[in-house]
């Protein structure tokens, strides 16, 4: 059996095994491609993967973005003094009470589609314009989202702006790390003016772990045409994932930077009345004055130094709480260097804050009814922006133990709209719902009850807790204690208080970084500097490729069967380079050879397939798709003397591709000449 693509048999070479051979197309298919036909050498019994040490790539400075669903931002640290970790300068406008060491996820375009604008400036100018005007403007928001729901996602991805319009979605995100590399190469001038602009940053981009590899290759695609860094320097690039960084940063904690959401003091009344780790560790060190042990007294009474305490083999859990998804990953700590090893796929879902946001939208339309919030955000886009930065800010005041209503602005635009609309007030049109928790105030405003305000957060925060309890449960991560909550979601007292009686009972201790909102952007800076620290990850999924196999009567279907030169094959074998749940090293390789069917040829195209499951037998079979496609382009044989004995169109390409690493990656080189050839995966090609 050969690790071969599905194609059609035409001009194909074959190789001498008489036990493999190419899957043939399926029957109906369109003719694949010249380009395709290629003749496998290597065995599927292909010897145990070998780790590589990942080649380093020379910098100077490693500039991070943590390109984020709500917010964003960036923060670098230099080489010579890798954990000294600058943030970005502070950004001008902003709201009242809220840190300005992000920028909201918003861009402004023109009406003729050109940059104008990211962040709090797109969000305030955008905010002063005409109602009229500002229906041609192009302003987007929580943007990110639509690249984890896209179920097909390609270059050509559209995506769709506040005011109905559309464009590349491919261009939406190039404008705005466009935007993140120009202000920090700016800051970077002005405070290091000797640093040679030229391959010197290193650049890494967040995102959340349960993206797939499309998501994944489409921000890299982004970042090239953004000019972040070039095709042929792609190792200048890294993709982080969201909660790996949180991991990486978390570790590096002292306890004064940490709070335990289980040590309250006891009747404490609101969440905020909490002590951190640090103080009850020195309630614990003045008893430890009169202790002989130590070290096993802070160990068993649970407050002494968190990483100090660890020892190999220690788990602990990250829960990455942000806008658009959340993110869990385990780790566990391996000794002597500190790296991290990862027990279990990342999992999660799309239970970030914007759940919140949509939960108030939908409350909305329960008041003044769906088909009119539909048209007032498509003819006042503006004053439906102005709308959700109102809730927005009383959404940060939420609290379990909060005793008075909030109030939510309604901008004067909706008021005015809907009484034309409607041809009664809003006032009476919350008379008239079924809503009882939601009161007209005299002073133009929606006064909700913070119970209401609650309700709002419950759909959201069970789909966290629930997912949670369920990652606990899995036999591949008993043993952990300690839960890391991250996130800009992360930050509301909601949630925190959530988490900690749901699972505070059972003896998980939670714990929150004082910066929670950062956490993620500091620890890619980190990860920039040392992308080994993570030196295990799980494989979220099987990838394989297809093959015949000679065939076997009674263990292959018979509707498998492909007789060809009276050779009885099997068809559409799923052959496997590496199975969800596998752990897999950094670094570490699976090899495949393989053999241009003709001379001169200069392309081979091999077809990659997925699924979850760990035991498919067959491409055709439940759950298997075809996810992407290895491309290797091949240079002219040169005619030497390493090719001139060879059979005509015996041309060995070995490729060798690594699952341990935030992407796949795959390199090749041509055996005969021990030159490399230009090699890649394609995932968006679908």
């Amino acid at each position: 059996m050969l690790a071969v693509p599905e194609m059609g048999l035409q001009g194909l070479y074959i190789g001498s095994s008489p036990e493999r051979s190419p899957v043939p197309s399926p029957p109906g298919s369109p003719r694949t491609q010249e380009s395709c036909s290629i003749a496998p050498l290597t065995p599927s019994q292909s010897p145990k993967p070998e780790a590589r040490a990942p080649q380093q790539a020379s910098f100077s400075v490693v500039v991070a973005i943590d390109f984020g669903t709500t917010s964003s931002g960036y923060a670098f640290s230099f080489a010579n003094d890798p954990e000294t970790i600058h943030m970005m300068r502070k950004w001008e406008g902003g709201d009242p009470g809220v840190a300005h060491q992000k920028t909201p996820t918003c861009l402004l375009l023109t009406p003729e589609g050109a940059f104008h604008s990211f962040g709090y400036t797109a969000r305030d100018y955008y905010h002063d314009l005409d109602p009229e005007e500002a229906r041609d403007w192009l302003y987007f928001e929580k943007f990110k989202m639509k690249i984890h729901s896209a179920t097909d996602l390609t270059l050509k991805t559209q995506l769709e702006a506040v005011n109905g319009k559309k464009m590349p979605a491919l261009e939406v995100f190039a404008h705005a790390l466009r935007f993140f590399k120009e202000h920090a190469l700016q800051e970077l001038r002005e405070q290091c003016p000797s640093l040679p602009e030229k391959d010197t940053v290193r650049w890494v981009l967040t995102v959340p772990a349960i993206w797939k590899q499309p998501a994944k290759q489409f921000m890299r695609e982004a970042a090239y045409l953004a000019g972040l860094v070039s095709r042929e320097n792609a190792e200048q690039l890294l993709i982080a994932l969201e909660p790996e960084a949180a991991s990486v940063y978390c570790r590096k904690l002292r306890l004064h930077q940490l709070m335990d959401l289980s040590s309250r003091a006891p009747g404490g009344g609101r969440l905020g009345e909490r002590r951190s780790i640090d103080s009850s560790f020195r309630q614990a060190r003045e008893q430890l004055r009169r202790s002989r042990h130590s070290r096993t007294f802070l160990v068993e009474s649970g407050v002494g130094e968190l990483w100090a305490e660890m020892q190999a083999g220690d788990r602990y859990m990250v829960a990455d709480c942000g806008g658009g998804t959340v993110d869990l990953t385990v780790h566990q700590l391996e000794q002597p260097h500190g790296t991290l090893k990862e027990l279990y796929k990342a999992s999660g879902g799309p239970y970030g804050a914007v759940g919140v946001d949509l939960a108030f939208e939908q409350l909305l339309c329960r008041i003044f009814g769906e088909d009119f919030i539909a048209t007032f955000k498509r003819q006042r886009p503006a004053a439906w922006v102005d709308l959700t930065i109102a809730f927005e800010a009383r959404k940060r005041t939420a609290g379990p133990h909060r005793a008075g209503a909030l109030n939510i602005s309604l901008p004067f635009s909706f008021i005015e709209f809907y009484r034309k609309q409607r041809g009664h007030n809003v006032e009476t049109a919350l008379r008239r719902s079924s809503v009882n928790f939601v009161k007209w105030s005299s002073q133009g405003m929606l006064r909700m009850s913070c119970e209401a305000m609650n309700e709002l957060f419950q759909p959201t925060v069970s789909g966290i807790i629930q997912h949670i309890e369920a990652l606990l449960a899995r036999p591949e991560v008993q043993g952990v204690k300690l839960l890391f909550l991250v996130g800009g979601f992360a930050e509301s007292a909601v949630l925190q208080h959530a988490v900690q009686m749901a699972l505070g009972a059972r003896g998980l201790r939670v714990v929150v970084p004082h910066d929670v909102g950062l956490t993620i952007l500091k620890g890619a800076v980190l990860f920039g500097q040392a992308p080994g620290v993570v030196r295990v990850r799980r494989s979220p999924l099987t990838y394989g490729v297809g093959v015949l196999n000679r065939f076997v009567a009674g263990r292959h279907p018979p509707e498998k069967l492909l007789v060809r030169d009276g050779r009885r094959w099997c068809t559409d074998v799923f052959e496997r380079f590496v199975a969800a749940e596998q752990s897999v090293a950094l670094g570490e390789e699976v090899r495949r050879s393989y053999c241009p069917a003709r001379p001169g040829q200069r392309r081979v195209l091999i077809n990659l397939y997925c699924c979850a499951a760990e035991d498919a037998r067959f491409i055709t079979d439940p759950g298997v798709r075809k996810c992407g496609a290895l491309s290797l382009e091949l240079e002219p044989a040169d005619g030497g003397p390493d090719t001139a004995g060879a059979p005509p169109g015996r041309r060995e390409i070995r490729a060798a591709m690594q699952f341990g690493d935030t992407e796949i990656k795959v390199t090749a080189v041509d055996v005969s000449t021990n030159r490399s050839v230009r090699a890649a995966i394609d995932f968006l090609s679908n």
